[in-house]
């Protein structure tokens, strides 16, 4: 063993304070403060086998199911492999086939749309008929663009609307939640609602949640001050929250009622105090987005009137698109969904791929489409379990040898490019670069060079991808740690990692 790094081990015992706005598997958008585990010490002599052997003999697997795997990507030669062979759950390396069937299928400039529709006609100032707003899976609205849609529509002399306000989700089924979401999951913002309709907070994307502010009242006693982003009538605020005294605990709670749009506030703010701020799901996101829609038309002064209602239907054929919008392609929408491990764009896109090949877009035909697409790889299918396309599922199961030889076959793609570049890049500080990797393994072997995607549910932790060794090869590896109930792998895993970039091959 090193002696230094022993040394280390005796005299330091550090805490790396991260302050982070990321979505994980199972995470909080919050400030949060991780507390290392002890070093792992890297051999530095031997062969790779026994390097990365002597590391899984930490104290730390006892128990658990370790699965690693590494191949050269040149050729795609099996170097090691422990457990490889065994089905373990991926977490959100889910995401990694997700995205793969999904450049495969739809293309890296596939588009979604949105269009307001109108069955009706314009009489004067006013619109004689229903305005729809038909949604085809868009993760990416804003309140912005909902905003230009009612500027485009003033502009075309629209001042009233005699009808109802209709969105229309058909694009995809009813079903909003992923089949094995945990009921106790579904109010945090990395198990949002899907529909073919919906809106997001802010450029996260993080579509179907909104975002929480609780901040102190102007003196003890007060309730505190609560905002919603984008401001919406749609959730109701339940604030049993109350202001305390200057350098008192903060101790607020920001929960959404299961089944309901109310938003419970509970706990303490000082007067003194920073907010608290959280991003919440929010019930049926389809009526959501409509409530966002309907202000925006009334900021620019369109109001129904008449009997009008906001309501959900289907748009008729015959109906006339006064405007429309273009998503970015998926080419840049998965920089967001990759380096922040997004929940609700692995799941959209699960239900694109089955509107788009079979025209119906469910769940279990998008996992069909996948299905189809990953056996294109020479992947041993009887050993892999799709249950959705995020990974939040207890269920998913794959080999780690099976995940590196799909990273080995795929990189003839021609969108190949954008599926690694897509990667968390490890130890880069800015957020869309090195997404959920910015603030490990920045040392010097390993900060740019690991690129690898991560994964997190309670008991299942694993980071899979490339690194390029010291003589140069470039290296897959896929690591998947199961099974443990408390302590961190991240640790064993940088480890890992490390050795492969510093290894240097005879």
């Amino acid at each position: 063993m090193n002696d230094k790094v022993n040394l280390k081990k005796v005299f330091i015992l550090f805490f790396i304070v991260a302050v982070a706005c990321m979505p994980f598997s199972n995470g909080e958008k919050a400030l949060f403060v991780v507390a290392s585990d002890e070093l792992t010490d890297v051999p530095s002599n031997g062969s790779l086998d026994y390097k990365i052997d002597q590391l899984l003999e930490d104290e730390r697997l006892d128990g658990a199911i370790t699965a690693v795997s590494i191949r050269k990507a040149s050729d795609g030669e099996l170097l090691y492999s422990h457990d490889g062979d065994i089905q373990v759950h991926p977490a959100s390396n889910q995401k990694m086939l997700t995205a793969i069937s999904a450049l495969e299928t739809l293309g890296p400039d596939y588009r979604f749309s949105t269009e307001v529709l109108t069955d009706g006609e314009l009489k004067g100032k006013v619109l004689q008929g229903n305005l729809y707003v038909k949604g085809k899976g868009d993760p990416t609205l804003l309140k912005e663009d909902f905003d230009q849609f009612a500027k485009e529509l003033k502009q075309q002399g629209i001042h009233k609307i005699k009808g109802n306000l209709v969105g229309d989700d058909s694009w995809y089924d009813d079903v909003r939640l992923s089949t094995d979401l945990n009921w106790d999951d579904e109010w945090n913002y990395t198990g949002a609602q899907i529909s073919a309709l919906t809106i997001s907070p802010n450029e996260d994307y993080d579509a179907g949640t909104v975002i929480v502010e609780v901040y102190p009242g102007e003196k003890a006693g007060d309730s505190p001050v609560v905002n919603l982003t984008p401001k919406t009538d749609y959730l109701t605020i339940v604030n049993k929250a109350e202001t305390v005294g200057k350098g008192e605990a903060k101790n607020i709670s920001i929960d959404r009622e299961h089944g309901t749009n109310n938003i419970i506030i509970e706990g303490e703010i000082p007067v003194d105090g920073s907010r608290s701020r959280a991003w919440r799901t929010v019930w049926e996101p389809t009526g959501y987005a409509l409530d966002v829609f309907k202000k925006s038309l009334e900021e620019q002064g369109i109001e129904l009137i008449g009997n009008s209602n906001v309501t959900v239907g289907i748009t008729p054929e015959e109906a006339t698109v006064l405007t429309s919008k273009q998503s970015m392609t998926i080419e840049d929408l998965f920089i967001p969904f990759m380096k922040l491990s997004n929940n609700g764009h692995g799941e959209v896109l699960v239900k694109e791929m089955g509107q788009f090949v079979h025209g119906e877009g469910s769940w279990s035909k998008g996992l069909e489409v996948m299905r189809e697409e990953l056996s294109q790889h020479d992947l041993n299918m009887d050993s892999i379990l799709l249950r959705d396309g995020a990974g939040m599922s207890h269920k998913n199961l794959i080999p780690a040898d099976q995940i590196t030889k799909l990273l080995y076959e795929v990189q003839d793609a021609s969108w190949y490019p954008v599926f690694e570049n897509a990667l968390p890049v490890a130890g880069e500080p800015d957020r869309l670069v090195g997404g959920t990797l910015r603030n490990r393994m920045t040392g010097e072997s390993t900060k740019g060079n690991v690129k690898a995607k991560t994964g997190s549910l309670t008991g299942v932790n694993t980071l899979s991808g490339y690194v390029t060794s010291t003589d140069g090869e470039k290296l897959i590896f896929s690591i998947m740690m199961n099974n443990y109930i408390s302590g961190s792998m991240t640790p064993v895993q940088d480890a890992i990692a490390t050795v492969l970039a510093e290894h240097e091959f005879e």
